[in-house]
């Protein structure tokens, strides 16, 4: 089984014209994970929860990365998901 088929379903949390954003959704998408972007425009909740510190990467309520992260970070990142997820699976 494929690294990226166990991982889980991560949200990432932006807003339009950050370039932060930007960087972080081009490495995401070059590391192959899969996520669902959510625009906290507009989202009071979402505001007061991120707005200091998009871009937001979560898993669920867990957030896994915060503010400036770059390759080095998501690959780190990944390593320690795909080992959690066969954890999981192992019992």
């Amino acid at each position: 089984m494929p690294p990226e088929s166990i991982l889980p379903e991560l949200t990432f949390y932006s807003r339009p014209g950050c370039h932060l954003c930007e960087q972080a959704q081009a490495h995401l998408l070059a590391l192959d994970y899969r996520f669902t972007e959510v625009d906290i425009t507009g989202d009071a909740e979402l505001e007061r929860l991120y707005g200091h510190d998009i871009p937001v990467l979560a898993a669920g309520n867990r957030v896994l990365i915060k503010g400036v992260f770059g390759k080095g970070r998501l690959s780190t990142l990944k390593l320690l998901l795909v080992r959690e997820a066969r954890e999981r699976q192992s019992g």
